[in-house]
């Protein structure tokens, strides 16, 4: 089984920045990827940027070098740098992870909601 703690959400006015972090935890999982999704009222969930173990990124184009992803692979965490955040941005953000334990599957965190005021 694979627990994810998501933190770092928040109220920010635009233009401001806020980290989000991820943290994942259990045993005899093997961690592919980990990765940030969103999901604001009345839309569906989103990508917002992955990071594969080995350090590959991939981001949506609405990032538009605004965010970083990375990871600490000892700590099992992974990190969500948002910086010139804009209204828009607001949503809960969910942080995903891919991994391998009885089978691969996709995990979730709670979320963490991230409002941003203009």
């Amino acid at each position: 089984q694979v627990k994810l703690v998501e933190s770092g959400g928040g109220l920010v006015q635009a233009g401001g920045s806020l980290r989000l972090s991820c943290a994942a935890s259990g045993s005899g999982f093997n961690i592919n990827a980990m990765g940030w999704y969103r999901q604001a009222p009345g839309k569906q969930r989103e990508l917002v940027a992955s990071i594969t173990r080995s350090g590959t990124t991939n981001y949506a184009d609405f990032v538009k070098g605004r965010f970083t992803i990375s990871n600490d692979n000892a700590k099992l965490t992974v990190y969500l740098q948002m910086n010139t955040l804009e209204p828009e941005d607001t949503a809960v953000y969910y942080c995903n992870c891919n991994a391998r334990y009885w089978g691969t599957r996709d995990y979730w965190g709670q979320g963490t909601q991230v409002t941003v005021l203009s």
